[in-house]
C-alpha cells in the first residue's frame, strides 16, 4: 500500500493527469453538455469547420437509411481512395480505409486485404444500425476522400495516413502527438490498434519521445526509420486550425485531430470532447501542470496568435522544469 501511495504521489508531482481528475476538474468544468453533439457527430463537426473556413477532408457521400445504401456503394465504386466511417463512432471503430480496387473488382483495404462489394455494403448497414456509435443510437454512414501522406512523413507511416492530436484547453493548445500507422494497426492511426504515438514539442514542432503499446519506441517497427527528432510539416498551421476548430465548438477541453495532406496541407479530421490521456505517455510528460498554468494565465491571451504563443510558452517552461 505504501508503495502504491508513493507512486501516486510521484505521478501527481510530475503532473500526470488521471481519468477521474480529467473528467471532474477539466472536462465537466469546461465542456457544456449541450455542445457535445458538435464533436460527437462528425458531419456536424464538418459543417462547423466548413462554415468557419477551416479545411476538412472532402465528403463524398452519406447514407442515413437502408434504402440509400445502393447510392452510397455507387459513390464508393466511383472513388479510388476513401474512408467509410460512422458519423458518431469513436476510437476508430467501424472505419474501413480503402486504397484501391483489385482485378477481381473487390475493394482493397489500406493493409492490403480485400473486401467484396457486398461485404462493404453490409458493413455500411451495420454502421446505420448503431453498432459503432456512442450510446448505440442509429447512425449515419459517411464516405470521405482518403487523404494522402505528406512526403516527409511517408517513411514513418505504413499503410495509412498519420494524424496529429492537439489538446486544446480554454482556447490554448497544451500538448500534442502524432499517431503513426503500422502494419499491425492496418493503416489506422489509433494507438489501441497498434499505431505509434510520438509526442511533439509545441515550440519546435519536432517529435521528442515515442511509444508503441505504451512502451518506449525510437524506430518504426515496419520501416525501421527513427520516429524521434522528426519535424512535423506545417506544424504552426496544425496548431492554428486545431485551435480555431476547438473555438467553433464552444467547448473548453477538446482533442483536435489534424492530418497534414500532401496537397491540401493541414486539415481537420475530427474533434473529441473526451480525448484520451495517452498523449502524456507519448510525450513522457504530464498534462495537469500545463492545464493549471492555462487556468492561471489564460487572461493574458485574447487573440488567436496570443493563445498559440501562450501554449508554446507554457509547454517550453514545463519541459525545462522536467529536464
Amino acid at each position: 500500500m505504501r508503495a502504491l501511495l508513493a507512486t501516486a504521489r510521484a505521478l501527481r508531482a510530475k503532473g500526470v493527469l488521471g481519468m477521474n481528475e480529467r473528467n471532474v476538474e477539466f472536462i465537466m468544468r469546461a465542456n457544456r453538455r449541450k455542445f457535445y453533439p458538435r464533436v460527437d457527430d462528425k458531419l456536424l463537426t464538418k459543417k462547423l469547420c466548413v462554415a468557419a473556413g477551416i479545411p476538412t477532408s472532402k465528403l463524398i457521400a452519406t447514407a442515413s437509411h437502408l434504402f440509400e445504401l445502393n447510392a452510397l456503394v455507387d459513390a464508393m465504386k466511383n472513388t479510388p481512395r476513401f474512408a467509410l466511417k460512422p458519423a458518431r463512432g469513436a476510437m476508430g471503430n467501424g472505419i474501413v480505409v480503402i486504397k484501391g480496387r483489385s482485378e477481381a473488382g473487390h475493394f482493397v483495404r489500406a493493409g492490403g486485404s480485400e473486401i467484396a462489394v457486398g461485404d462493404i455494403r453490409y458493413h455500411a448497414a451495420t454502421i446505420l444500425s448503431g453498432l459503432y456509435s456512442l450510446g448505440g443510437q442509429t447512425d449515419v454512414a459517411m464516405v470521405e476522400e482518403m487523404l494522402t501522406v505528406h512526403p516527409t512523413l511517408r517513411a514513418i507511416s505504413v499503410d495509412g495516413v498519420p494524424d496529429v492530436r492537439v489538446i486544446v484547453f480554454r482556447g490554448v493548445p497544451v500538448m500534442s502527438m502524432i499517431r503513426l500507422p503500422t502494419k499491425e494497426s492496418r493503416g489506422r492511426a489509433n494507438l489501441h490498434q497498434g499505431a505509434i504515438g510520438a509526442g511533439i514539442d509545441l515550440a519546435s514542432g519536432k517529435t521528442v519521445h515515442a511509444v508503441l503499446k505504451n512502451q518506449p519506441r525510437s524506430h518504426h517497427p515496419d520501416s525501421g526509420e527513427s520516429v524521434v527528432g522528426r519535424e512535423i510539416p506545417h506544424f504552426d498551421r496544425v496548431l492554428e486550425i486545431a485551435t480555431r476548430a476547438a473555438d467553433e465548438t464552444e467547448l473548453g477541453y477538446v482533442g483536435a485531430d489534424v492530418v497534414v495532406d500532401a496537397e491540401l496541407g493541414p486539415v481537420i479530421l475530427e474533434l473529441n470532447a473526451r480525448p484520451g490521456l495517452a498523449v502524456q505517455i507519448a510525450n513522457h510528460a504530464g498534462l495537469a501542470h500545463r492545464l493549471r498554468a492555462v487556468d492561471a494565465r489564460h487572461t493574458e491571451a485574447r487573440t488567436l496568435d496570443e493563445r498559440l504563443a501562450l501554449g508554446r510558452e507554457i509547454a517550453r517552461e514545463h519541459a525545462e522544469r522536467a529536464a
